[in-house]
């Protein structure tokens, strides 16, 4: 949530909060539906189909050691994490991360173990090193907890063009809105999009290296193993040969979360209509934007897609409060703006869980975001209400 500049709130009579008359959806969401969750996009060819049910299958696949677990990992599948309330969604695990950041330069410490810091070794790895999880690293100079993301509806945000993120950053503040959205630019270049920092550009490389930095499981574009401080792994613990993974199951995989369907809010009435026209106002749409629009793309089912994802995918300084670790060109208070759909299936807010309700997660949002904190402070008890309802509606 961040601050635009402020205009005078419209007053909604007590009629619009009674009134339930259905207003008219379209889009994306009405392809969807309520029953959508979980599901593929609708519309798939039939070999699209045929690839996301192999990748509905991969990753509920629960890996042991003899089949590439490990020696590092934080879960034994993909879906022991994005589990609630369907495969893709959010879990109740939270991880650790691990930064340094001097004199403005910024490591993510893979050289030495960074920047995920496994919390689970398996038996062979513990019997050789006497460990129980991974240490974190001495060069750290931050750490981070992070929560489970939903995954749901991340192909679309993946076929959202570039120019499309790049036309609303305004780094300098030149409107003076209050607002200096910018990109995480990759090494290589790219818009980076996906990570609470906006750290990975692309969603087949962000689902590559869940499977070694979450599960050890080596793949064909992500082969490197996991290493406690970067020293060699003792001989015999990673028995498995490299890949673990094989390009078929990982193209699967990355399927089955490129297809996954977005979860549908509820139907747009007459009092949501109202409670988004407050969120607007306040200024919270200066970051959570409602939607974005994929580009072409060679699957049908992706392309000139409206998503109501409600972010910009853009880095905002959020304060002293929030700031952590940094990642790419992020810096410790930088955090890409959180995609707010499927924000009901949530019961802990914000990148590290520290906010149990929707109203002290926005009470935690400070610089960039300050002002529409403010404003939002500022509202009668039941507009507030009124915007919260709303948020947990999404």
């Amino acid at each position: 949530m961040s601050g635009r500049i402020f205009l005078p709130i419209a007053v909604i009579t007590l009629g619009l909060a009674a009134c339930e008359r259905q207003l008219p959806t379209g889009g994306l969401l009405a392809k969807a539906g309520g029953s959508s969750l979980g599901r593929s996009l609708t519309g798939l060819k039939t070999d699209e189909r045929q690839l996301f049910d192999r990748g509905s299958a991969v990753f509920a696949t629960v890996f042991t050691p003899e089949t590439g677990l490990g020696p590092l990992f934080n879960a034994a599948s993909c879906a022991e994490c994005h589990e609630d309330p369907v495969a893709g969604a959010v879990g109740d695990e939270v991880e650790v991360h691990a930064t340094s950041f001097q004199g403005a330069v910024c490591s993510d410490l893979s050289a030495v173990g960074g920047p995920v810091i496994q919390q689970f070794v398996t038996p062979a790895l513990h019997n050789a090193l006497g460990i129980d999880k991974e240490p974190v690293p001495a060069l750290a100079t931050a750490t981070a907890m992070r929560t489970t993301p939903s995954i749901l509806g991340f192909g679309l945000l993946d076929a959202v063009p570039e120019a499309e993120i790049l036309a609303r950053a305004d780094p300098n503040d030149v409107n003076g809105d209050g607002i200096s959205g910018r990109p995480n630019m990759t090494a290589d270049g790219h818009v980076g999009r996906f990570g609470r920092k906006a750290q990975v550009a692309t969603l087949r490389e962000f689902t590559a290296a869940a499977f070694v930095m979450e599960m050890g499981i080596t793949n064909p574009e992500s082969a490197v193993e996991q290493t406690v401080g970067g020293n060699p792994l003792p001989a015999g613990v990673d028995p498995t040969p490299e890949p673990e993974l094989s390009q078929a199951d990982l193209d699967a995989a990355d399927a089955f979360v490129r297809f996954l369907a977005p979860p549908a809010p509820p139907g747009i009435t007459v009092e949501r209509a109202a409670s988004r026209q407050l969120f607007t106002q306040i200024g919270c749409a200066g970051c959570h934007v409602p939607a974005l629009t994929t580009g072409p793309n060679p699957v049908k089912v992706l392309s000139n897609q409206s998503v109501p994802a409600f972010t910009d995918l853009l880095l905002h300084d959020m304060g002293p409060t929030l700031a952590d670790i940094c990642l790419g060109q992020a810096l410790p208070a930088e955090f890409r703006t959180e995609p707010l759909m499927g924000l009901r299936f949530k019961s802990a807010f914000l990148h590290d869980g520290r906010a149990t309700t929707v109203e002290q997660a926005i009470d935690f949002h400070g610089g960039e975001a300050q002002a529409s904190r403010d404003r939002f402070a500022g509202l009668p008890a039941g507009e507030r209400a009124a915007i919260v309802r709303f948020l947990r509606g999404l």
